[in-house]
């Protein structure tokens, strides 16, 4: 993918940090699930729509065997990783490979639809239609942003490895305006601190997923990359937590 907004036009692809996605990035907080339960995401007899879905980490998290789940990724490589957890599970949830602003999706089919760490990457205004054309009458749209806070020492030394390697990533920055939009009329927005448990291995695999590292690096500059982030973390403890700030907006149609 190449979005000219993003890291500078420059190209990455989600697809090669899918083993790193799927093993490491399972990090959103308790408290992000209970938020959406309380908004009625995959409640029971509700359809539920996830966009930019990935490896499936929401619906795995929320799942609900009373509710009709779906999730959507352009990534086939993500895709794959969602589908095989799920039958491992032995979960119903439907996942397809598609653009979010084209999901051919009936109208009007479900009660929530959700897109976290992922809707800066969609054209805003298919989205906005795409939207509309899919929530039923009184349904909700929860757009979830989840950052590491800039002052976390561990986080700021993190970014800044990676950008030795990769100048051209404009991500690391914490969270921006885009949860503030006003997509839809109405927005409500909140959000709370956490700070996230890892070790030197998962934070290095969430490094690792990170859009700045396996999905833009080539081989030589993230080989580059690992090294001198492991020589970091070596020197850390080997257990530690990394302050994150969690954002969303509920837009109620």
């Amino acid at each position: 993918m190449e979005l000219k907004r993003i890291d500078r036009g420059q190209t990455f692809d989600f697809g090669k940090t899918a083993p790193a996605y799927a093993a490491y990035r399972d990090i959103y907080p308790r408290e992000l699930y209970e938020l959406l339960r309380s908004f009625g995401v995959a409640a029971d007899g509700t359809a539920w729509l996830d966009l930019g879905t990935g490896t499936g980490i929401l619906p795995k998290n929320l799942y609900n065997p009373k509710a009709s789940i779906t999730g959507v990724d352009i990534s086939g490589e993500q895709i794959f990783f969602a589908r095989r957890e799920a039958e491992k599970n032995g979960w119903n949830i439907n996942y397809i490979l598609s653009p979010a602003e084209s999901t051919n999706l009936p109208d009007n089919v479900f009660d929530a639809i959700t897109a976290a760490q992922c809707f800066w990457y969609f054209d805003r205004e298919k989205m906005r239609s795409e939207i509309r054309r899919l929530l039923k009458p009184g349904g909700v749209f929860i757009k979830i942003v989840m950052d590491w806070e800039l002052s976390d020492p561990v986080a700021a030394r993190s970014i800044g490895i990676v950008r030795n390697y990769n100048p051209s990533w404009t991500g690391g920055k914490g969270v921006g305006s885009d949860i503030y939009d006003d997509l839809f009329p109405g927005r409500q927005t909140d959000y709370f601190y956490s700070d996230l448990p890892f070790t030197r291995e998962s934070w290095h695999g969430r490094m690792c997923a990170c859009r700045g590292t396996l999905a833009s690096m080539d081989e030589h500059a993230f080989k580059k990359w690992e090294q001198a982030h492991l020589q970091f973390l070596n020197r850390c403890p080997e257990q530690f937590t990394v302050r994150h700030k969690l954002c969303y907006s509920l837009f109620k149609m």
